[in-house]
């Protein structure tokens, strides 16, 4: 039961994560630790797209799940693994890859816009 209850931590921590990392942008833009810590996470989830591996805490909760019940473990990226549960979409790591990238984009316009 231990094991189950870190592995459901960790998967709150990765979905807030990954809200962080769509929306800190808007945040960052007024504090410059949490623009230093959005930009670096956005770099990391971007190298990691790139380099075809998977974030640290899937394998994390992966690692949980397997110790928890062996049936309840799942290979693969988290992102899939649970947006597919969510939306019904099959996302192949280039799909993964090419919404990093347009996250990255975005939150360069955020952070570069001008005005208001």
């Amino acid at each position: 039961m231990f094991y189950r209850i870190l592995a459901d931590i960790t998967v709150s921590a990765h979905f807030l994560w990954i809200l962080f990392l769509i929306f800190g942008g808007l945040w960052g833009r007024r504090i410059k630790a949490v623009k230093i810590a959005h930009v670096s996470g956005l770099v990391f989830a971007f190298f990691i797209n790139l380099l075809g591996i998977y974030c640290p805490l899937t394998y994390l909760e992966t690692w949980l799940r397997t110790m928890f019940a062996p049936a309840t473990a799942y290979s693969g990226s988290f992102i899939s693994h649970y947006l597919e549960r969510v939306i019904y979409l099959n996302l192949p790591p280039y799909g993964i890859f090419a919404l990093t990238v347009i996250l990255c984009a975005f939150n360069v316009w955020v952070y570069y816009r001008r005005g208001k």
